[in-house]
């Protein structure tokens, strides 16, 4: 079955292209596009995508709200920014939102499809340059940092750093030489002791703690 995409981007000739390019890939289809905060909300509650590209400088309602609204109405949907702009505070704003991953536009277009291809598994997607930019906001005191409670193993710890890379299941218990069953029951240990919902989360609230570097 073929990932549902929308795609929102106030740039007329820039949301096009992306159209073009994505009706290129195998496995996506494009099922609706906006060019603000708002209209992205009505096109999700009519065509209700697997996966939201979503700009983040827009006029009236941004891309860091129109993902908040976006995740707290139709949990299902899982958002992916796709933006020129790799300002730290803005990446920060877009995971705390509750998107998934953030790309650079001028990411190659095989990174752009992969990207989809595991956002829309549930899976992060943290480049190595992005996740650089969310340790230097977090080292400047751009979130609280909370006092950790219980501290995480060293195999919790081998796997978020396997989860932050973007791997999945299947590939983690390759790597650490254990089942998939296992890495599942690490990964529901991991999200009970740092109060997360998902993988970026995780990754996002062990980094605010100093429980993972980068």
């Amino acid at each position: 079955m073929a990932i549902r995409v929308a795609v929102v981007d106030d740039h007329r000739v820039v949301r096009a292209g992306l159209v073009a390019l994505l009706r290129q890939a195998p496995g996506l289809e494009v099922v609706g596009e906006a060019g603000s905060g708002e209209e992205a909300l009505a096109v999700v509650a009519a065509a209700r995508p697997d996966v939201v590209l979503m700009d983040i400088r827009m006029p009236g309602m941004d891309g860091v709200e129109a993902t908040r609204q976006i995740r707290t109405r139709f949990p299902d949907v899982q958002v992916l920014v796709l933006t020129t702009y790799d300002d730290d505070e803005l990446i920060w704003g877009g995971l705390q939102a509750g998107a998934k991953g953030y790309l650079l536009k001028d990411a190659p277009p095989q990174q752009l499809f992969e990207g989809i291809e595991a956002v829309a598994r549930g899976q992060s997607l943290l480049p190595p340059e992005i996740a650089a930019k969310l340790v230097r906001v977090i080292h400047r005191g751009g979130s609280t940092r909370p006092e950790p409670t219980e501290s995480l193993t060293d195999r919790e710890t081998e796997i978020l750093r396997l989860i932050a890379s973007g791997a999945a299941n299947k590939e983690i218990a390759a790597a650490l030489g254990i089942s998939e069953n296992t890495v599942k029951t690490h990964i529901s240990n991991l999200f009970q002791k740092l109060g997360a919902r998902d993988r970026t989360e995780a990754v996002t609230k062990a980094l605010t703690r100093g429980w993972l570097r980068l």
